[in-house]
């Protein structure tokens, strides 16, 4: 299946995902490790029904969590993208990312949020970008501090108990 790529980095390319993806998406998504802050575990079905939401996302949205993949091979090593999230009962554009295992602490999350940070600022109109997750993920809140975000606020969420929100305003960096 050809696929479309949206962004490409020194070792990165951006790809829209879709089902071929599976087998590489849950190496990711059903780790319980690299998954432990979020409130519930992905089987199958759940990452089935994570890529048919993405691809839904392309098509409403011009944008979504698309597939991460190293340049020299081609293989997918996670997501990161640009959604849509109720962030405290406002839907705000958030940047998620979530790396394979094996990859992390390798830089691979910053320099895929940051294409995704620069292509927002340059494709869409929206005055800020914003960063969630559980108090306690800090390996995610630190990698959104890398990109230029900081601490915008925590409340209290019957999801994560208290989530974590970051955020960067156009013009706080130089779009590349």
């Amino acid at each position: 299946m050809e696929h479309k790529i949206i962004l490409e980095t020194d070792r990165l390319f951006l790809r829209e995902m879709n089902m071929d993806d599976f087998d590489a998406l849950y190496k990711v998504l059903a780790d319980r490790e690299i998954m432990q802050h979020y409130p519930y575990d992905f089987d199958e079905e759940r990452v089935k029904s994570w890529i048919e939401r993405n691809m839904n996302r392309y098509q409403e949205n011009g944008f979504g969590l698309w597939a991460v993949c190293l340049k020299d091979t081609g293989e997918m090593i996670g997501d990161c993208g640009l959604t849509l999230q109720n962030i405290e009962g406002e839907i705000l554009p958030e940047i998620g990312y979530h790396i394979r295992a094996d990859y992390q602490h390798k830089g691979y999350a910053k320099e895929a949020a940051i294409a995704v940070r620069d292509w927002a600022f340059a494709n869409t109109d929206y005055p800020a970008l914003y960063s969630y997750c559980k108090y306690t993920n800090v390996g995610s809140y630190k990698t959104a501090e890398s990109i230029g975000m900081h601490f915008e606020k925590e409340y209290p969420d019957p999801d994560n108990k208290i989530t974590h929100v970051s955020v960067i305003f156009r013009g706080e960096t130089t779009v590349i």
